[in-house]
C-alpha cells in the first residue's frame, strides 16, 4: 500500500515511528508537509498538489495535525475524503476533539462523566462561576490549548480575574473547571486503535506542578485500567469520531471522569515507557480498513 503520513515535522518520533512501522511491514511510507499542499476544486475532480505535482496514489493517509494549523490540516483531510483516500481520523472528528468544549458537550451527550466546566463568555459573571464548581481552586484553560499550555491553577479571584481577563484581551476563549483534589497531580493517557486500549500510562506532575503532561517534566509508568475505565475510554473515542485516539482520564471520589480526547497523541512517551509498538498497531489497522474499502468498492464494480 501507499501511505501517507500528515506531518510538518518529518524527524519527529511519533512521524518517524509509524513511518518505520509502515515499511517494516512492506508499504509505500510517504512524509507530506500538509501546510504546503494546494487544494484544488473542480466539479467531480478534487485534486492536491504538493511539490508542483498532483497526488493520486494513496490509498491512506495518517494525520499528524499540530494544534496551530487544526483549521489548514482539517481541509487537507476533508480534500483527501472527497478524492475517496481513506484517513485515519476525519476532519469532523479532527475539529470536535480540538475544541474542548465542543468535545465535553459531545462527551456529555453520550452520557460519559467529565469535570465540572463553565464555559465563560464575555465579560462573565466570574463569582457565579466559582461557586458552580463549588468554591476555589479552579483550572482556566483555553480552548484549544496543548501540552499544558494555556492550563492556569487560581486559588483565588483576583489571580482568576486577571488570568480570564488576560486570555480575553487576547481574542482566546476559555473554560473554567473545577479541581479534582484527590488526583494529586496524576492523570491516565489511554491509547485506542480501533475500539481497543492498546496501551496505557500513568502520568505524574513533578513536585510544584499540577499539570501531569510529559512536556511539563511529568513522569510516567506503565498502567493497567479497570474494566469500567477501559469501557468509558472506549467510549469516549467513539463519541468523538475517532479510530485511534489519546484520551485522558481523572480518578476521582466520583468515579473516572474523561479530561480530554486527543485526535493526533504523541507516541514516543507511551511506546517508551510501555514497551508497547502502537505505530504498529495503527499500520495493522489501516491495513484492514483499506482491504475492506477495497472489497466494498469490487462488488460495486
Amino acid at each position: 500500500m501507499d501511505i501517507a503520513i500528515l506531518s510538518r515535522g518529518p524527524q519527529l518520533y511519533s512521524t518517524q515511528s509509524l513511518y518505520k512501522a509502515g515499511r517494516t511491514r512492506g508499504h509505500n511510507m510517504s512524509i507530506i508537509d500538509h501546510t504546503l499542499c494546494n487544494l484544488v476544486i473542480e466539479d467531480g475532480h478534487p485534486e492536491i498538489y504538493y511539490e508542483g505535482q498532483p497526488i493520486r496514489h494513496f490509498d491512506a493517509v495518517i494525520p499528524r495535525i499540530g494544534a496551530s494549523v487544526t483549521q489548514q490540516g482539517a481541509a487537507v483531510i476533508t480534500h483527501f475524503e472527497l478524492m475517496n483516500v481513506f484517513t485515519a481520523a476525519r476532519a469532523n472528528a479532527l475539529l470536535l476533539g480540538r475544541d474542548k468544549l465542543r468535545c465535553l458537550q459531545q462527551l456529555q451527550r453520550q452520557g460519559l462523566s467529565t469535570p465540572k466546566t463553565v464555559a465563560l463568555g464575555q465579560h462573565a459573571d466570574l463569582w457565579s462561576a466559582v461557586n458552580a464548581l463549588d468554591g476555589f481552586p479552579v483550572v482556566i484553560k483555553l480552548l484549544e490549548g496543548t501540552h499544558g499550555i494555556g492550563v492556569i491553577l487560581c486559588d483565588g479571584m483576583q489571580q482568576t480575574e486577571s488570568t480570564v481577563e488576560a486570555f480575553q484581551r487576547l481574542k482566546e476563549r476559555v473554560i473554567m473547571q473545577e479541581f479534582i483534589k484527590e488526583s494529586s497531580g496524576t492523570d491516565i493517557r489511554a491509547l485506542v486503535v480501533a475500539g481497543e486500549v492498546v496501551a496505557a500510562m500513568k502520568r505524574q506532575a513533578q513536585e510544584g506542578e499540577f499539570r501531569s503532561n510529559l512536556h511539563r517534566g511529568a513522569s510516567a509508568s506503565p498502567e493497567k485500567l479497570t474494566q469500567a475505565e477501559v469501557n468509558i475510554v472506549v467510549r469516549a473515542a467513539k463519541a468523538v469520531g475517532l479510530s485511534i485516539a489519546g484520551v485522558d482520564l481523572l480518578r476521582s471520589e466520583r468515579g473516572p471522569l474523561v479530561m480530554e480526547v486527543n485526535a493526533s497523541p504523541g507516541l514516543e512517551g507511551i511506546e517508551t515507557i510501555t514497551g508497547i509498538n502502537v505505530a504498529a498497531r495503527i499500520i495493522q489497522f489501516i491495513e484492514k480498513k483499506v482491504r475492506e474499502r477495497r472489497r466494498a468498492q469490487a462488488k460495486l464494480r
